[in-house]
């Protein structure tokens, strides 16, 4: 038997309402992407500011209009950040040290932690997690002092534990995060592993972290971002220069009596620098992790 074609008739009504409908149409998507234009140009204008900056001589930055091209382009910048004088090998290393173990013990505390709260049981569990998690309803700053008094009293001040040592025993986002993610891994899944035979270390390594692979990357971003832009308590514990992280050192380059914005704008770049190539990095992982967030 052969099928009859269904023929479509579109009513008048309707025929007249296309136009305007593609007129609404036209005008949303025009003023969603103003928007989104206006948006990256405040996003993205700050961070061309500086590249531009960095590329200019002070005398052409104090002569010029701040905004336009450098002419001639110059790295006088960077090699003096380089040079004896500034020494900024220091910053970055000191820098790279303390995220690399703080992104290390967090990470770490953090999986075990939630982990322990999502899956094993325990007496007060919930309670422990919860009143843990409140703890993020406290500011930073108000923490300051004591965890300042706590590190002079073990003479900590000035040294890389001073730096580390308060911070590197996880974070309640970063459990709370994991734990929700670890609470939805499929029972069957656990089950299975049970039966044959899988521990609780192996359930953790084997199975757990496989599947929450993507919002362990965005975690893993998040702290690095969060640990590498850190400036008010190394500033407080570590004010030697030898010491001192790369946004303390950038903040020293600016003196009572001159700006060095060009200096300041290069240092920032390279501060910069980083953070950009790992968001490159894990950018699939980052926008599964969202997906992924968002079905659940």
């Amino acid at each position: 038997m052969t099928e009859q074609p269904v023929a479509t008739v579109t009513s008048p009504a309707r025929a007249r309402r296309t136009p305007s409908a593609r007129a609404s149409r036209l005008l949303a998507n025009t003023l969603t992407y103003a928007f989104l234009i206006a948006g990256a140009a405040l996003m993205l204008g700050p961070f061309l500011f500086s590249l531009i900056t960095s590329l200019k001589t002070p005398q052409q930055f104090n002569t010029s209009w701040p905004v336009s091209l450098p002419d001639p382009v110059t790295a006088q910048n960077f090699t003096s950040l380089f040079s004896e004088q500034y020494n900024f090998v220091v910053p970055i290393a000191v820098t790279a040290q303390v995220v690399l173990v703080l992104v290390a013990g967090q990470m770490l505390c953090s999986v075990l932690a939630a982990y322990a709260f999502a899956q094993l049981r325990f007496p007060g569990r919930d309670t422990l997690f919860w009143v843990y998690v409140a703890t993020l309803m406290i500011p930073a700053v108000v923490t300051i002092i004591p965890l300042y008094s706590m590190m002079t009293s073990l003479d900590l001040k000035n040294t890389f534990a001073g730096l580390v040592l308060p911070f590197m025993f996880g974070s309640p986002y970063a459990i709370f995060l994991l734990r929700e993610n670890f609470r939805s891994t499929p029972a069957d899944v656990l089950d299975a592993a049970i039966i044959d035979g899988a521990g609780v270390w192996r359930r953790l390594w084997q199975i757990m972290v496989p599947m929450n692979t993507p919002i362990l990357a965005t975690l893993l971003l998040i702290t690095v971002v969060t640990q590498w832009n850190n400036f008010m308590w190394p500033l407080i514990i570590a004010p030697a220069e030898e010491w001192n992280v790369i946004t303390v050192a950038t903040a020293a380059l600016q003196t009572q009596y001159a700006g060095n914005w060009t200096l300041v704008m290069a240092a920032t770049t390279i501060a910069i620098a980083p953070l950009v190539t790992l968001f490159v990095i894990f950018q699939k992982q980052i926008t599964s992790s969202l997906g992924v967030t968002g079905v659940r």
